[in-house]
This record gives structure tokens, C-alpha cells and sequence, in this order.
């Protein structure tokens, strides 16, 4: 199973990709914040003085460094967190070290139109996989984690019966 739930909060768990490809991501991740600083630290000692070129590539490597690393991690930790309050639905990104992407969608302001809870299809349509999406009025959160239909539907049956939702 792909998610847990428990009374106020359900939780989406990113498959993990194999090792190799993991290690391999943190590896580069690594590497593009150190080379940058080993290269800088060289060129310094070998008398070519310091310039403005050495921020930009240490910018560079830096950005590029940071999303290897976001990647490895949510690939290695990721999941989705939905809380759910009798005022608003809450998501969360959580990446382990890290979270990011958080949205909310108040309950209470229209407490009169439904929540719709879709299924998103990822991939070829074989495969059966889809993603969850939680609508209200214009506002609306798209999961990410590629889930099994069933699985999914599973999960809108529980938000569709949740107490604080009717």
C-alpha cells in the first residue's frame, strides 16, 4: 500500500527508485557543490587571483547541485501529507529533509459547494496509474505521487466519508 491514513491526516509515499539510480543523484548532487569549491580554492592558491567568474560558476554548479539534491531526496523520502481540519484542507510536500509546496483550501468560505476529489491519469492508460486531485471552487490540489486507480479510489472514498468534510 501506498498511503496511510489516520483520523485527521493521509499520507501519499513516493515509490522509491532503485539504489543505484538514488545514490547516483546524491552522488552528482555532492559533487556539484564540491568541484566548484576545489576548483575556486586551486586557482586561488595558483596565483590566478580572484574574479566575478568563480561566483557565477559557484552559482551555477550551486542551483544545479540543490535540484539533484531536492530530486534524490524526494525520490529516497517523499511524500505527500493532506490534513484535514474542520476549516481547511492542508498539503505538504515533504521531502524529508526539507518541505516545500504547501497549500491550503478553506472549508468554511464555501462551505455550500462540494469538494470534488478526481483522479488525474498518469502514464499509458495499461498501466492504471493516476495521480489525486482535490478540488473546491477555483482552488485546487494536484498530488504528484503516481498511485494504482484502485488505490486511489480508495483513498477519495475515505475523504468522501470523512466526518469534517460533510
Amino acid at each position: 500500500m501506498q498511503y496511510q491514513i489516520t483520523e485527521n491526516q493521509i499520507i501519499l509515499n513516493v515509490k522509491k527508485s532503485n539504489l543505484f539510480v538514488r545514490g547516483t543523484m546524491f552522488l552528482f548532487a555532492f559533487l556539484f557543490f564540491l568541484f566548484p569549491l576545489i576548483s575556486i580554492i586551486l586557482s586561488i592558491s595558483l596565483g590566478f587571483g580572484m574574479h566575478i567568474g568563480y561566483f557565477i560558476i559557484l552559482f551555477i554548479f550551486g542551483i544545479l547541485g540543490f535540484y539533484l539534491l531536492r530530486i534524490a531526496l524526494w525520490n529516497t523520502f517523499g511524500k505527500e501529507v493532506i490534513e484535514i481540519s474542520n476549516t481547511q484542507i492542508n498539503y505538504i510536500a515533504d521531502y524529508g529533509w526539507f518541505k516545500d509546496g504547501k497549500k491550503h483550501i478553506d472549508i468554511l468560505e464555501s462551505k455550500s459547494d462540494p469538494i470534488v476529489f478526481e483522479i488525474r491519469k498518469i502514464g499509458y492508460e495499461e498501466e492504471l496509474k493516476g495521480a489525486l486531485t482535490i478540488t473546491l471552487n477555483e482552488k485546487s490540489i494536484f498530488c504528484v505521487t503516481k498511485m494504482d486507480i484502485p488505490e486511489i479510489e480508495e483513498v477519495i472514498d475515505h475523504l468522501k466519508n470523512h466526518k469534517k468534510l460533510q
